[in-house]
């Protein structure tokens, strides 16, 4: 997991060897995204072009590059890591959502130019608003037929080519065959003849695959088709496909070479033809229309009932958190031991974490790269720890760790913010604003109906108290053996840059519970559970009532938090969250060691 910024000459003659080539293709500016040809967060070594350029290692982000500046785009959560991999000398550190490389484009290009863009990396929509923005001076959007990065990226990876695994029906809880006929049905309803699934999670979600082809994701480089008959036409590279993925995939389900994905588009002729503007990019809208396809835009069928867990998937999550929640709570109690002598950094505690979680001899990968972050660097949400960062663990200091494991019964994300040594009174003080706050939305009961954005407060409303807030949202979907960011639905702001806090939410969906508090230089805490949406049974009530259930089972620092500043009820909640984390974690712990601390750990407040 560890990593290294490349140096500022090196960005330098990158950048340099970028704006030769946008010369030589005729164009005076170019956008770079951080994304793929399935809109996708997280994405393989091959489609990393913004972080080759810019030396941004952030999961968001773009930049705009002309031929006298450039100009990198980031999110609050990343203001100080930005500053800290991307050379000033060389890029403008702009905010989002305050501007956007559409916009800044818009206020540096001179009447005549073409700006180009990947018609495979950007939706439909931003390509139309930016073509207005730039038009209005003159300027010109143009999208390339080659990327220009590719041209001049000389050790650029090739895509995986990493076989695709079954996901299979015990621990999907449906077969694909039913998963099929529930999107053909949809389309008949829509009297349309075909969609087209793009997002990598929706096709492994559909046809009960997995794949190797992206870091701490277990998806496979695909697109599909799926008809109203149910007939589905899979587009990845053949040597993907294994005699097993054929037999699971059944005679329904066509195999194609995945350079045949956009002639099909454009054979579609007289076809009524679904399309996310989401998850399918602006070239896919492109061959459609011109092959004559009648288009629609409608929300990827996938996405809801991907994210409402079946019974089969909530009882495999509930076991995969318990077993995860053994191996981060050995690695507590390690740390705790550890810490205090000295000699642990960022980088090998992290990798003891992993190790621990390797030992339940059922992880399959992480879920995202560890955030191991001591003193200052906790201060940065998204921190990625890297050997040019690494930081020794101190005493009377903060560390915050945010991990999680990708198992085939689940996936976890889970965040504790640990003290080594004696905190200040406004560590407890911040500490326990965020732990009140996480409560609240633990505790929240709501009506059927209810959208993340109305919960949000619950979480920021004690540090707004004393003039806090944290800039992130507060909760993101989870999948099942698939992303650890999946929507539609999330708990944020409606400031948020992001969308899907308007999005109701339903029993069965998975989200995380994690306010934070970040001192700029100094420190960072978040606590974060994952929570499970469930029905509540409220006396008298008069509509259909909800809650949340954590899956998240492992101590919170009982040292970083001031009792005083807990009410009754607030108290009640440590303890009884407390005393489920011994009666489900204790008989997983085999060490006598372990099972002392986690007595303790767990002990009343």
């Amino acid at each position: 997991m560890s990593t290294v910024t490349p140096p500022a000459a090196v960005i330098a003659a990158r950048l340099a060897a970028l704006r030769a080539q946008l010369a030589h293709d005729g164009l005076a500016g170019f956008v770079v995204p951080l994304t793929d040809e399935h809109m996708s967060e997280y994405v393989g070594e091959y489609a990393q072009r913004l972080a080759w350029l810019t030396g941004f290692g952030g999961s968001a982000g773009s930049a705009a590059v002309l031929h006298a500046r450039a100009a990198m785009f980031t999110d609050g959560r990343y203001t100080v890591q930005v500053r800290g991999q991307v050379p000033g000398e060389l890029f403008e550190y702009q905010d989002v959502p305050a501007t956007s490389a559409a916009q800044w484009l818009a206020e540096h290009a001179l009447a005549g130019q073409r700006i180009g863009y990947d018609a495979w990396l950007h939706t439909r929509a931003w390509a139309a608003g930016t073509q207005t923005l730039l038009a209005a001076k003159g300027a010109e959007l143009v999208a390339v037929t080659a990327n220009p990065i590719d041209a001049v990226w000389r050790d650029r990876p090739a895509p995986s080519l990493a076989p695709i695994e079954l996901h299979e029906d015990a621990y999907a809880g449906r077969s694909h065959a039913d998963k099929r006929a529930d999107v053909a049905a949809w389309l008949q309803a829509r009297h349309a003849d075909a969609v087209v699934i793009a997002a990598l999670d929706s096709i492994a979600w559909l046809l009960n695959i997995r794949g190797r082809d992206v870091a701490r994701t277990p998806v496979a480089l695909a697109f599909v088709v799926v008809h109203a008959d149910a007939s589905v036409d899979l587009f990845t590279a053949p040597e993907k496909i294994t005699a097993a993925v054929r037999a699971h995939l059944s005679a329904q389900v066509r195999i194609h070479a995945r350079d045949q994905f956009e002639p099909t588009l454009r054979a579609m002729a007289g076809k009524a033809v679904v399309a996310d503007p989401q998850s399918c990019v602006a070239a896919i809208f492109g061959a459609l229309a011109a092959g004559g396809a009648r288009i629609s835009e409608a929300r990827d069928p996938c996405v809801l009932p991907r994210a409402i867990k079946n019974p089969v998937e909530i009882a495999g999550t509930t076991a995969a958190h318990v077993r995860d929640g053994a191996a981060l709570t050995r690695f507590l109690a390690w740390f705790d031991r550890e810490a205090p002598r000295g000699g642990l950094d960022e980088l090998n505690a992290a990798e003891r974490l992993r190790q621990f979680r390797a030992e339940t001899n059922s992880l399959e990968d992480l879920s995202f790269d560890t955030i191991s972050a001591a003193g200052p660097n906790a201060a940065l949400p998204h921190y990625r720890v890297s050997d040019d960062t690494n930081l020794p663990i101190g005493q009377d200091s903060i560390y915050l760790v945010d991990s999680g494991g990708q198992y085939r019964d689940g996936t976890t994300d889970v965040t504790r913010t640990l003290v080594v040594g004696t905190p200040t009174p406004e560590m407890q003080d911040r500490f326990t604003r965020v732990l009140k706050g996480h409560i609240a939305l633990a505790q929240a009961i709501f009506p059927a109906g209810t959208r993340g954005v109305q919960l949000d407060a619950l979480a920021r409303q004690h540090l707004w108290q004393a003039g806090l807030d944290y800039a992130h949202g507060t909760g993101h979907g989870v999948g099942s053996y698939l992303s650890v960011h999946e929507g539609p639905q999330r708990i944020a702001a409606a400031w948020s840059a992001q969308p899907g806090g308007d999005e109701p939410l339903q029993p069965g969906m998975i989200l995380s519970n994690e306010p934070g508090y970040y001192k700029q230089g100094a420190y960072g805490i978040r606590i974060e559970n994952l929570v499970l949406v469930e029905q509540r049974d409220v006396p008298g009530a008069e509509r259909a009532m909800m809650g949340f259930k954590a899956l998240t089972l492992a101590p919170i620092d009982r040292r970083l938090v001031d009792v005083g500043l807990l009410t009754h009820d607030e108290r009640a909640w440590w303890n009884d969250y407390h005393a489920r984390v011994a009666a489900e974690i204790g008989p997983l712990l085999t060490d006598d060691a372990d099972q002392a601390w986690l007595a303790q750990a767990c002990a009343s407040l």
